[in-house]
């Protein structure tokens, strides 16, 4: 039996914090590997019932399972996209409506900057005209890295249902590996996890897709009460760009500005989409997200925010997506080792009422 080393606080904290650095370079560099393989695996771990449904109830060998699993996701996603292209198709035919109510809609904000801001119409365009000259000149460089972009993406979009295809299939593959790797006394916590996270896993994305459903649900609502063309279309985006945290709201407010002058060029339909906006986001952020979000992935708003924004940080909005189920698997884990457990305590969100320094009071012997 190998006997078991104690190590002093500052060597343990040493070791912990060198593995937490060591594991965020490793994703940093390897970031275009890691990321469709994480989203895949989050992805698997929403259809695992499916797919244990068809493989253990209704005796479908492993690999059809995992492949019916996959198209089912796929027709879900090609679903949304297909009526999303539809009408955008539809929008396309009031290019020239757009056209004219978009000049209209400048003339309105010259006017404006003009009267409250005391700067001619001539300054204005002619700021306008260095801008676009700017952007012209740097217009190859965006260009070449848009075309990098798509191109990741269409191999991403590729790649992660085959990824989600393995992990399903190799599923007892994988944990049959990790218990090889952990002592057999140790099982039981290994089993314990691995629930955890396939509960905390399916608890985030259902949430999510709950929460994307409410938010497309009260955006068209509002759209359609102050007489936005296409609302349907526009909430369905807007509870979709809002599962980008933090930036995805106001893209996707831009896009329904940009939309709304299919009807009108007037500035009080853009000041009523902003209140829409408003007024969604007040019920996303303080009724949606604490009693769905919050409820199931029980991590503090301080870590999410510093995870979100080093995720961001370390892959854009990939990693934006990935850091809140990352996190959860990282507390889940830090629960159930003891020397680790402060970690996965400061990660979470239990508030104590009050603490009391509880000092023992030791005799002076003169």
């Amino acid at each position: 039996m190998i006997p078991t080393i104690k190590l002093p606080f500052y060597a343990k904290l040493s070791c912990i914090l060198v593995s937490l650095i060591a594991l965020a370079y490793i994703f940093c560099i390897a970031k275009d590997i890691l990321t469709p393989v994480f989203m895949a695996f989050l992805f698997a771990v929403l259809l695992l019932p499916i797919f244990t449904i068809l493989n253990t109830k209704l005796k479908f060998p492993r690999h059809f399972a995992a492949i019916v699993c996959v198209l089912i996701f796929l027709l879900f996603i090609v679903g949304i996209l297909v009526f999303i292209s539809y009408q955008v198709t539809n929008m396309a035919n009031d290019f020239d409506t757009i056209k004219k109510n978009a000049n209209s809609f400048l003339i309105e904000i010259h006017k404006f900057i003009k009267e409250n801001f005391h700067v001619s119409i001539g300054e204005q365009k002619k700021y306008l005209d260095n801008v676009t000259k700017d952007s012209v000149k740097n217009g190859n460089a965006t260009l070449g890295s848009a075309l990098i972009s798509i191109s990741d993406l269409l191999v991403d979009c590729t790649i992660i249902p085959i990824y989600t295809f393995l992990f399903l299939l190799y599923k007892d593959h994988f944990i049959l590996f990790l218990a090889k790797l952990i002592s057999k006394e140790n099982h039981a916590a290994l089993k314990d996890i691995l629930t955890q996270i396939k509960v905390s896993i399916n608890n985030y994305i259902v949430s999510l897709i709950l929460e994307m459903i409410v938010v497309s649900v009260l955006t068209s609502l509002g759209l359609w009460i102050i007489g936005v063309k296409y609302f349907i279309l526009l909430g369905l985006i807007t509870g979709i760009l809002n599962l980008i945290p933090y930036i995805g709201i106001a893209i996707a407010g831009l896009i329904t500005i940009l939309a709304s002058l299919t009807g009108s060029a007037e500035v009080s339909l853009v000041v009523g989409i902003l209140i829409v906006n408003l007024i969604v986001q007040l019920i996303d952020n303080n009724l949606l997200v604490p009693l769905i979000i919050n409820s199931k992935v029980e991590i503090n708003a301080f870590v999410s925010i510093i995870g979100i924004i080093i995720g961001g940080t370390a892959a854009g909005i990939s990693g934006m997506f990935l850091a809140i189920p990352l996190l959860a698997i990282l507390k889940i884990i830090f629960d159930r080792i003891d020397s680790l457990e402060p970690w996965g305590y400061v990660m979470g969100n239990h508030m104590p009422k009050k603490f009391i320094w509880r000092i023992r009071k030791t005799k002076t012997v003169y």
